[in-house]
């Protein structure tokens, strides 16, 4: 049975094509969906992972997976957290989101640059009505600059507690495997097997 990833990120995408290698996975896109968007009008993680995979399931009528992840910086309350995707504006990109949290954070020092990404999944089953959510995090730290090419988002700044890489710079099999996204999917894994 498809699993549909709900999803304009193709980033996230890419990641959860590797994380759950045993589904069949299909994107907004192929069904036809590329235009639907689904505002994220809710306050925390859990809220807008489900409103998502509610309303995609409703307009698909698959079982969907849908998450709402973003990094949370404990010197900056907890911000960007469920803004991550829109921080500094509408109108930036990665690199200025990036450059904007850099700019934000220029004055605090390494003791106090902790952070942890936080990642939520919410799978919705259209069938049944059900919908059934898991959390991943990964704690780590902010450094003063970019480091690493690969993944997207924050990536570049953001180095897990324990390692010497960013998650940019760690082949995607290594990131995969301890990250907030990586952790949350290990957890859905056993509710996929009940739902499909």
């Amino acid at each position: 049975m498809e699993l549909l990833i709900a999803t304009h990120n193709l980033g996230k995408l890419r990641e959860y094509q590797a994380l759950l290698p045993n589904y069949q996975l299909v994107s907004l896109g192929e069904i036809g969906l590329g235009a639907f968007d689904v505002a994220e009008t809710g306050s925390a993680f859990l809220d807008n992972a489900a409103l998502k995979a509610v309303q995609y399931a409703r307009a698909s009528g698959r079982i969907t997976l849908s998450d709402d992840s973003g990094l949370c910086v404990d010197a900056l309350d907890g911000a960007p957290g469920v803004h991550s995707a829109r921080y500094g504006g509408d109108g930036l990109d990665d690199a200025g989101r990036r450059a904007y949290l850099l700019a934000q954070m220029a004055h605090v020092p390494d003791a106090e640059r902790t952070a942890r990404f936080v990642c939520v999944i919410a799978l919705h089953d259209p069938r049944t009505g059900q919908t059934y959510a898991v959390e991943g995090t990964c704690e780590g730290r902010i450094l003063t600059a970019e480091r690493g090419r690969g993944g997207f988002g924050y990536d570049a700044l953001f180095v897990p507690d324990g390692y010497d890489l960013t998650y940019a710079e760690m082949p995607p099999q290594q990131k995969d495997a301890i990250s907030h996204r990586g952790r949350a999917a290990q957890k859905l894994i056993p509710l996929l097997r009940d739902v499909l």
